[in-house]
């Protein structure tokens, strides 16, 4: 007989999720098969679920791609990852808003006992997005300046998960960070304020550094500079003189994105998972339900929270 799990499901655009029963999948080649026990919510998660954006390719469709669970019954099995089926042509098996949900091993980290599986759900997407930023602007994870390498970076949006991720890496490859003083930054600004590029280029001057890379910012200076920028860049989006800005986004080719992933989870997050170098980022808000109470949380999603992450235990 076929083993099932719940899951949520979304027929069409615009219509709540319904839980049903959907069977359980047995892993690939270099899949894992994990048992949810807790996912987290992003923006994403509504504008598919209300809006189809991005594309929904198949339906019915099984939203979600944050989660913590157990992989096996083996000691050492708790684990976080990645679980979009956004990145799988759309196949439902592979999204996180079930029970049980293939990812692929490279999008997988184990994690300490010290970490709740709601803390260890914040990471799988801001940590990617995060680390990805790097990557797309061609600075190697592995990178280690120096304080003679005077090199620093502008997080632009630090309270959020994936831009206090952004802090958090950028402080492990080296950099002097403006932004978020809680997680490690350097200098913290009032994004709000009218004179705000000017008070971080003065500071820069100050610094004596160079500060030609960013996430997530328009800013001036005097030499080039790149930015890599997570929300979608619309096709009249601002320039700067000497400024490459490039929307940040996981390699499209297959055998580069199994790359990318392994570099982000096995290669950066696992082994400072278990160091504990890396914290959960933003403030926790845990949803009852499971997954009948997934449309409510994504329902206050949707309302606004700032720097406060939506997780759900399953």
């Amino acid at each position: 007989m076929t083993a099932t799990h719940d899951a949520a499901i979304l027929h069409q655009k615009g219509s709540p999720l319904s839980i049903e029963l959907r069977d359980t999948p047995e892993p690939g080649p270099n899949e894992v098969l994990i048992e949810v026990k807790a996912v987290a919510l992003n923006l994403v998660d509504y504008y598919q679920r209300d809006f189809g954006m991005p594309p929904v390719l198949i339906y019915p469709a099984v939203l979600g791609s944050d989660v913590a669970g157990h992989h096996g019954p083996a000691p050492g099995s708790r684990v976080l990852a990645f679980a979009s089926s956004f990145s799988k042509d759309g196949s439902p098996d592979h999204g996180a808003f079930q029970k049980f949900v293939l990812v692929p091993s490279e999008g997988v980290a184990a994690f300490p006992e010290a970490l709740l599986f709601e803390q260890a759900a914040v990471f799988p997407m801001a940590a990617m997005v995060a680390l990805t930023a790097f990557t797309t602007l061609g600075i190697s994870l592995d990178t280690k300046y120096t304080p003679e390498d005077k090199q620093a970076v502008l997080i632009w949006g630090g309270a959020s998960s994936v831009g206090s991720f952004g802090v958090q890496s950028a402080k492990s490859l080296g950099f002097t960070v403006y932004l978020l003083k809680r997680l490690g930054a350097d200098a913290v600004f009032d994004y709000k304020a009218e004179d705000v590029v000017s008070q971080i280029v003065a500071a820069v001057k100050k610094d004596g550094v160079n500060l030609h890379t960013a996430h997530a910012v328009e800013t001036k200076g005097d030499a080039a500079a790149k930015v890599a920028h997570s929300p979608p860049l619309p096709a009249d989006h601002p320039t700067l003189d000497k400024t490459e800005i490039t929307f940040n986004f996981p390699p499209l080719d297959p055998a580069a994105r199994a790359k990318n992933l392994y570099e982000c989870f096995h290669g950066w997050l696992a082994p400072r998972l278990q160091s504990g170098s890396v914290v959960p980022s933003s403030h926790i808000q845990v949803e009852g339900g499971g997954l009948h109470g997934l449309n409510e949380a994504l329902d206050k999603l949707r309302a606004g929270v700032s720097g406060t992450k939506i997780v759900v235990p399953i």
